[in-house]
């Protein structure tokens, strides 16, 4: 793939884009045969391009994304981030980024910042995981772990939830994780927000329950407060003790060198009434040339056997 390219294959995206967050361009995936360091989004009235990695093509890429900023005239901004350096700066290339920015989807929005290190507060490949959160939980009390801005309570309460417990160590993201409950008009008393180390709060997270759905969405890896190799199993582990008798598990994990084996092996060895259901698809915006490394949103029930 050359840049001319790739510029034809974002405007094609362009052209079905709509309202909501699209992912125009996903190199993540090893699906092309170049860009492996490269995502471009178009988010709200922005153009965002993350590369997670230095290359000699940079600067180039660079140029192509300002001239097809103009030939669109879509966005207000278009924002480079280079993630391959210490604290992910973003810089806006062109335009003004708007005052409040958002990602819509599935008629709900969420604040995303992109003067935040790292991840702007929104992972757009968790669609099809939130929005079967969204239709199964009506009624039911959640606990939503590493809930980071809380995407999956606001899903859960517009689906109906009778209640939502968010946990999570990053005391800011739960802040937003308020505020996007918020501008969605959502009844705030239905989600309750714990700003603790996971594995350190069993008896807190469980005192809250049980709970009918439980959403695990971890890192795959976060220096000094998980690995998915060590401490996913510490979690699944403590399901039978938080889980009500009809219980949902959504088993998240993104860790390209784990498959779904790992979690379903994790589950037949150390919460076995816990029957595997289904693997939720991929985003068709989320291309990958293996989908063992991609995203995977697994569905586990409790069986009464």
């Amino acid at each position: 793939m050359t840049i001319a390219q790739l510029k034809q294959l974002l405007s094609s995206s362009t052209q079905n884009n709509q309202e909501e967050y699209s992912r125009l361009f996903h190199g993540r995936g090893h699906f092309y045969d170049a860009y492996k360091f490269l995502t471009i989004d178009s988010v709200d009235q922005v153009l965002y391009a993350a590369f997670f990695a230095p290359d000699k093509e940079e600067e180039a890429i660079i140029t192509m994304l300002q001239d097809f900023y103009q030939d669109e005239g879509k966005w207000q901004a278009v924002v480079v981030q280079r993630r391959y350096h210490k604290g992910a700066p973003s810089e806006v290339l062109a335009g003004e980024l708007p005052q409040e920015t958002y990602a819509f989807e599935n008629g709900l929005k969420y604040k995303v910042n992109f003067n935040a290190n790292q991840n702007i507060g929104f992972f757009p490949d968790m669609k099809i995981g939130r929005q079967f959160v969204q239709e199964h939980a009506k009624g039911k009390k959640v606990l939503n772990l590493f809930s980071y801005t809380c995407p999956f309570s606001v899903a859960a309460i517009a689906g109906g939830a009778k209640k939502v417990v968010n946990v999570d160590m990053a005391k800011g993201a739960l802040t937003t994780g308020r505020e996007n409950h918020h501008i969605n008009d959502l009844d705030a008393r239905a989600a309750q927000f714990m700003p603790y180390n996971i594995l350190k709060s069993w008896a807190r997270i469980k005192k809250a329950g049980p709970y009918d759905m439980i959403i695990i969405d971890p890192p795959s890896f976060q220096r000094g407060s998980f690995a998915a190799t060590n401490d996913y199993v510490k979690i699944i582990k403590r399901l039978d003790q938080l889980a009500a008798p009809e219980c949902t598990v959504l088993s998240a994990l993104n860790a390209p060198e784990l498959d779904t084996t790992f979690i379903k092996d994790l589950f037949t060895q150390n919460a076995p009434e816990f029957i595997f259901v289904e693997r939720l698809p991929n985003l068709e915006s989320f291309p990958a040339s293996d989908e063992e490394k991609s995203l995977k949103n697994l569905i586990f029930k409790r069986s009464h056997i």
